[in-house]
């Protein structure tokens, strides 16, 4: 399975699955529309706002994507550059956040009735969010594979069901422990610590590889 994997021009595929759950793990307005969606209307809107981070993060990956494409198939040599690009990103990127002085919790108020939209909004006007994709999937790409955009549609169907998953165990998790979930900032502190550890760990890896 992994061979194939790479065969399709993605690599560290390992790598990418544990930075996307590490990713969503940590508290930002994905989350809260999760988190508050499942407060209001149990399960069903929870689900409802996982549905729709998933469509925004996919129109985000799909505006990243064609960018990609379009650099790997004109100047492969400048798509290298991407990834370079890239994983200076992510270091900086998990170094705010390793030594960030506090967690900051965006405020989002999510309406009754429409956590689909109210969710698909918050992700698509995320702004940091297509900036983010644009850096992070390069980077698990081998530039020199014709395949490789078959590589990114894989990764983005990687992201929207590792998201499934991921919301569908919150939104249980909240209806279970709804109150204590209110109080975790230790939890979040640490969370966002690991998370920015992680990143630069990442891509400091993926840019050496890039260079052998």
């Amino acid at each position: 399975m992994l061979t194939l994997i790479a065969d399709l021009g993605i690599r560290d595929f390992q790598a990418f699955v544990i930075a996307v759950i590490v990713f969503l793990l940590v508290p930002g307005p994905g989350n809260l529309a999760l988190i508050t969606s499942t407060s209001l209307a149990g399960l069903s809107g929870g689900l409802a706002a996982t549905l729709g981070v998933i469509v925004g993060d996919q129109c985000l990956i799909a505006l990243a994507m064609a960018g990609m494409a379009a650099v790997l198939l004109a100047y492969p040599a400048a798509f290298h550059a991407l990834q370079w690009l890239g994983a200076a990103y992510l270091i900086w990127l998990g170094a705010s956040m390793l030594f960030a002085r506090s967690a900051a919790r965006p405020i989002i108020a999510i309406r009754p009735g429409r956590y689909f939209r109210q969710a698909w909004l918050i992700t698509v006007f995320n702004p940091k969010a297509i900036v983010f994709y644009m850096a992070f999937f390069p980077i698990f790409i081998q530039s020199d594979r014709s395949r490789a955009w078959i590589g990114l549609g894989i990764l983005a169907f990687t992201v929207a069901c590792l998201t499934l998953i991921y919301g569908l165990c919150l939104s249980l998790i909240v209806i279970r422990l709804a109150d204590k979930f209110r109080q975790q900032d230790k939890w979040v502190w640490m969370l966002e610590k690991s998370a920015g550890l992680i990143m630069i760990a990442f891509a400091i890896r993926l840019a050496l590889s890039n260079s052998a």
